[in-house]
Parts: structure tokens; sequence; C-alpha cells
């Protein structure tokens, strides 16, 4: 089941962003990365992403911005987002706003997995907010 679903990875940091789509790979999803928000936005297969991983803190556009822009569009992907830079308030506004998961850099792959599969469950699913095993 796994190898058909798309994940989006955007982070502007080349080699965060190698790894991250590596590491999905890894895990058994197709991976496309991009370099920002709006490349993903102009992307001819933004409809066939099954879920957005992005940074939070990028230039121009912040993977919380980019979850916003797509919620507003017909373009709705369930999002996780990633930061280096841990902040409750950004993690409880994005959460609120319908982020699936809101997890620290370094990525862990089991921690990263059960947030993919809380992602793509839909909004039914029970979410996977905290540190893994919680």
């Amino acid at each position: 089941m796994t190898g058909e679903l798309l994940i989006a990875i955007v982070d502007d940091d080349d080699s965060a962003r190698e790894a991250a789509v590596d590491l999905v790979r890894a895990l058994g999803f197709a991976a496309v990365g991009f370099s920002s928000g709006t490349a993903l936005l102009n992307s001819e297969d933004l409809r066939t992403m099954d879920c957005l991983i992005a940074d939070v803190r990028m230039p121009d556009m912040g993977g919380f911005e980019l979850h916003l822009a797509l919620a507003g569009s017909d373009a709705r992907i369930p999002t996780i987002l990633m930061t280096a830079y841990p902040d409750e308030r950004i993690r409880k506004r994005a959460l609120a706003a319908g982020v699936r998961c809101f997890i620290e850099k370094p990525l862990e792959a089991d921690h990263l997995l059960a947030c993919i599969r809380s992602a793509v469950a839909g909004p039914g699913a029970s979410e996977h907010r905290g540190p893994p095993g919680s």
C-alpha cells in the first residue's frame, strides 16, 4: 500500500530535503522534493500528492503558510510540519489549523512513519502529536 502514496517534501535546505526524501523512500513511499512552497504550488503534480512534509522556517513562505494556502484551495493535502526550532505557540496554531503532525528535526524514522500513516489515514484517524511512543 505505501508504495502507491506520493509524499511531497518542501525544505529550502538542499541536504535536509534530500535526507528527508531518502528517509521517506526508505520507509516505502514515493517521494519528491521541492526547494520552496512556490515550487510545490506550481508543480503539475500537486493534485497527485498524498501527503506534504514541509519545513516551518523557509524564506518567502514557511511550511505553516504553505499549509494555509493549500487549505484555502481545492488542493488540500494532509500536512506534516518539521522544524529544527520547536516553538510551542506555532505547534499549537498549526495543529489547530489542521496540520496532522508537528515533528522536530532530525527526523526519526519511526516517528515520521507514524505521522505519515496518521496523515494519510484521514481526519478521523487519531493524530500523532507528540514524540514517539506518546
